[in-house]
This record gives structure tokens, C-alpha cells and sequence, in this order.
């Protein structure tokens, strides 16, 4: 009976990380979605709530990480246990970083929200969001199913999203030379398509991650890359 009582309370410990990093992960795609709704809309308010949700995200982030360790420390996990646990912390980081990158997107809404005039360039983020978006869902959902075969899938379609993000650089770097008055805007632009080019990083790296969990070996191999720009674009935290 005690056998049966420990392994229940470590059962219900793993079902706890595992609904965590599922809410972490919903909070993740309403920042995604909600930024990019709020640039198209020029929509100030809708970039405060986006700004707000940050703290839950970082409050699940923390709990995933103590919970996992105190998990570690009384259960002392073996195996494919013990993975499933590094697993979510190292998940639960690549969430946190994905709610900051949205959040950076927000900020720009604040800046320029009353100033953009290219349309067509946010047409170009939009469609970049869209991809990255279904890649966030695509990525969660072999979580939440332990699927390594659509983690993989995830993990292969990244070129995709840096072709786009190296097309979308080049379209907003001439607009700054056709007009020097668009400079400002594009710069701000620019950020946003590389915090968007981000998140597509690192919903890689959870598929990464669920290969480690699945496999227990680390996925081999260079990562599909797809952008040419050889330029180095920053991004504050």
C-alpha cells in the first residue's frame, strides 16, 4: 500500500507540471494572437492586456520549476520520469521566453500605434504570425499527446518561417531607402518580425525537447534554417 501511495502522489505530481505547462501554453497563444491583432488594429488597450498577462505567465513558469525540482528531490525519478520532468522545465522556459516576445510586440503597439502607414507590410507580419502561431499549436499538442512524429514535423517546418521573415526584411528595407520618413515605423516593424521569427525558435526547441523526452537521446543534426539576411537584429527582453 505504501508502494501504491507513492506511485499515485508521483502520478499526480506529473499531472500537475503537465496542466501547468498546458495553461502556460494557452496564455502563450493568446499573447501571440492578441499582439498581432492588436498591431493590425492599431489597438492600444488590446496591447496593455497582452502586457499584463505576462506576470501569469512568469508565476507558472517559476512553479514549474520549483514543483519539478521538489519532484525530483522527493521521488528521485528514473528514466523516462526524470526526462518528463527536465522535459517541462526546459518547456515551461521556452513558454516564458514566447510570452516575453509577444509582450515586446505589445510595446511596440504603444510606440507606434498611431503612426504606421504600410499596410502591406503588416499584411507580411500577419501571415508570418499565422505560421508561427500554428506552430506553437502543432508543437503543444505532441506535448500534450506525446507525439515525437508531429514534434518532428514542427521541428522541420522552421526554414519556412525564416524564408519569410528574410523576404519581410528586405521588403522593409525598401521602404526606408523609397522613403526615409518610413524609417522610424519600419525599424519598430523590424523588431516585431524578429520577435516573431523568435517564438518560431523556440517552439523548435520544445519539439527538441519532446525528442529528448520520447528518445532520451538529443535530436542530431543542424536545424532547417531559411534566413539569408546575415543581419544581427537584437531583441530586448
Amino acid at each position: 500500500m505504501s508502494q501504491q501511495h507513492i506511485v499515485k502522489s508521483f502520478d499526480a505530481d506529473l499531472q500537475e507540471l503537465r496542466r501547468a505547462i498546458a495553461e502556460m501554453g494557452g496564455i502563450a497563444e493568446k499573447m501571440l494572437d492578441d499582439s498581432i491583432v492588436a498591431l493590425a488594429r492599431r489597438d492600444p488597450d488590446l496591447a496593455h492586456k497582452v502586457i499584463n498577462l505576462d506576470v501569469r505567465l512568469d508565476d507558472l513558469q517559476r512553479e514549474i520549476e520549483e514543483n519539478g525540482i521538489l519532484t525530483i528531490a522527493r521521488r528521485q525519478p528514473m528514466a523516462v520520469d526524470l526526462r518528463e520532468i527536465i522535459s517541462a522545465i526546459r518547456i515551461a522556459g521556452d513558454l516564458e521566453r514566447i510570452g516575453d516576445l509577444a509582450k515586446n510586440i505589445a510595446k511596440r503597439v504603444l510606440v507606434i500605434a498611431a503612426n504606421i502607414q504600410l499596410p502591406r507590410a503588416i499584411v507580411g507580419l500577419q501571415h508570418m504570425a499565422e505560421l508561427v502561431e500554428q506552430q506553437l499549436k502543432d508543437v503543444l499538442d505532441a506535448y500534450t499527446q506525446n507525439d515525437l512524429t508531429a514534434a518532428l514535423e514542427v521541428w522541420k517546418r522552421d526554414d519556412g518561417i525564416d524564408a519569410l521573415y528574410t523576404s519581410l526584411f528586405r521588403e522593409l528595407l525598401t521602404y526606408m531607402m523609397e522613403d526615409p520618413r518610413n524609417i522610424t515605423s519600419c525599424t519598430h516593424l523590424l523588431f516585431c518580425a524578429k520577435n516573431i521569427e523568435r517564438i518560431g525558435d523556440h517552439t523548435t526547441n520544445v519539439a527538441e525537447t519532446i525528442h529528448y523526452w520520447v528518445t532520451g537521446t538529443q535530436l542530431k543534426g543542424e536545424r532547417p534554417k531559411g534566413d539569408n539576411t546575415n543581419v544581427s537584429v537584437e531583441v530586448e527582453n
